[in-house]
């Protein structure tokens, strides 16, 4: 095979980036490798240049690794931890981006954490895989005229949204294609478990990325036919006769730590309306459902034990929104967490009328068990805007909390009998016709602990829900673009 690629890796000195570098060299298949360095001083290793470029990801660096793209391939590698490639890897690369067409191939690998490799598996790429985090692991090879076609289509000087905007871009016209082969060894410094990473996202220190990662995927919904501009269904609320005007719904399977804490926080509640609680006890063995009854005598309190046995949660959701007690608007509570204050169902079912929604979404603040603040602490998802709320929505991967509903909507829609992102394709689909109003004071406390249900999940089950929101993200823009035709 002849030499066909040219290797653009970060450089932070030679120590970090040799053993990579030898590696790539050792293929037979590289043209040119270019260190990729803020400082333009650097001494590139022996057979190297270097590219001096502010940022790797932004757009000038697209922009330089498109004029140097003069091999049949690209390869980009996306960490400064070294590189270990497998028997034949870029040739195997090659041959499945030849065979396939591939604008760009990503493969399956190792991750290697002290003295231990693991499996590290990725997930197909579709339509709905507009996260900006999507994992791609850290080798990317592109088909090099579609990697410089792409970037010449880039109208955006991105300080950090530029690989995320070239992604974008490729994927309107070339497939990203999945190599279910492990064919690399990568050093992982990122030992956080999952639940501690789900919420980068939302720290307030990457607010000014989120900000451009926003303006890219909103550019490239208007591209393919997905946005929708801020126009929605208006509510009469008035017309609805409920005898309760909310009820507080926590479907629950054993809970017995928590689920009093739950129950107290919502017969706590102060409002000028009246309300009930109706909790979906799923078949709890472990005294959860003996914890319930211990506050029957409160008549607001309506305990429902399914007689089926195939509910996840959003199952239980179906059972308690249909129950002939549940009121105009249904509010979440997990039986993990708790109401911060009296006030909340008050504020949150006020925000209805004021805002003509048809789901509201509070804000959380983040707590141990002990509901003492944790990092990154109050999580207000203020890049949900009324202009481009429901189109930010498919790039982010949650809405926030309580989520509440308008109830005959939610009952028309129904909720996905799944135990993970129900709740995220709800508030995809409400969004398609309805504002979704928003209430930025903490109203509800997100507590972390072991048993909660993403508190630490292994790659495979990240993988199986990441590829179900990605799903879910996939049949919302199909119905966006078929709305828009």
């Amino acid at each position: 095979m002849k030499t066909t690629i040219n290797c653009f890796i970060p450089f932070a000195g030679a120590a970090q980036a040799e053993k990579t570098v030898q590696g790539l060299q050792a293929t037979g298949l590289v043209k040119t490798i270019y260190l990729i360095s803020a400082n333009p001083t650097d001494q590139p290793l022996p057979g190297c240049e270097l590219l001096s470029v502010d940022f790797f990801a932004n757009s000038a660096a697209m922009c330089e690794i498109a004029t140097r793209s003069d091999a049949e391939y690209t390869l980009i590698y996306t960490k400064e931890t070294t590189l270990e490639l497998g028997l034949f890897a870029l040739e195997r690369m090659v041959h499945i981006a030849e065979d396939s067409g591939a604008g760009m191939v990503y493969a399956d690998h190792y991750q290697v954490i002290g003295n231990e490799r693991k499996n590290a598996p990725v997930i197909d790429y579709q339509a709905g895989s507009l996260r900006d985090d999507f994992n791609f692991g850290s080798v990317l090879l592109f088909n090099a005229q579609a990697f410089k076609e792409s970037a010449g289509r880039m109208t955006v000087d991105y300080d950090y949204a530029g690989l995320y905007d070239l992604r974008l871009k490729l994927s309107q016209k070339y497939p990203l294609v999945h190599i279910n082969e492990y064919l690399y060894s990568e050093v992982e410094n990122d030992t956080r478990k999952s639940g501690e990473k789900i919420f980068d996202y939302v720290d307030p220190k990457n607010r000014n990325r989120q900000i451009e990662m926003e303006a890219a995927c909103t550019e490239h919904l208007k591209e393919i036919g997905g946005y929708l501009p801020p126009k929605f269904k208006k509510i009469e609320f008035a017309a609805d006769n409920f005898e309760y005007e909310a009820s507080v719904i926590i479907p629950v399977r054993n809970r017995i730590r928590t689920i009093r804490d739950a129950i107290r926080s919502v017969l706590a509640q102060k409002t000028d309306f009246k309300f009930n609680l109706i909790i979906i006890d799923n078949h709890s063995t472990d005294g959860t459902t003996e914890a319930i009854d211990e506050f029957k005598e409160d008549e607001r309190l309506i305990h429902l034990l399914p007689e089926r046995n195939d509910l996840g949660i959003g199952g239980c959701w179906n059972v308690g929104v249909h129950h002939p007690k549940c009121g105009k608007f249904a509010v979440q509570l997990d039986s993990d967490d708790v109401y911060a204050h009296e006030q909340t169902l008050q504020i949150m079912v006020r925000a209805f009328y004021e805002q003509n929604c048809a789901m509201v979404v509070g804000t959380y603040m983040m707590t141990d068990f002990d509901m003492n603040m944790i990092a990154p602490g109050i999580i207000d998802h203020k890049e949900w805007t009324p202009e481009n709320g429901r189109n930010n929505a498919l790039r982010i991967n949650g809405l926030g909390a309580p989520r509440a509903f308008y109830t005959p909507v939610l009952r028309a829609i129904k909720v996905p009998n799944t135990s993970y992102g129900e709740d995220y394709a709800l508030g995809l689909n409400f969004s398609r016709h309805y504002q979704i109003g928003r209430v930025y004071e903490v109203v509800y406390l997100c507590r972390r602990w072991d048993d909660n249900s993403d508190a630490s999940l292994d790659i495979v089950k990240m993988n199986g829900h990441n590829l179900y929101k990605d799903r879910i993200r996939t049949w919302e823009l199909q119905a966006r673009i078929a709305m828009n035709k």
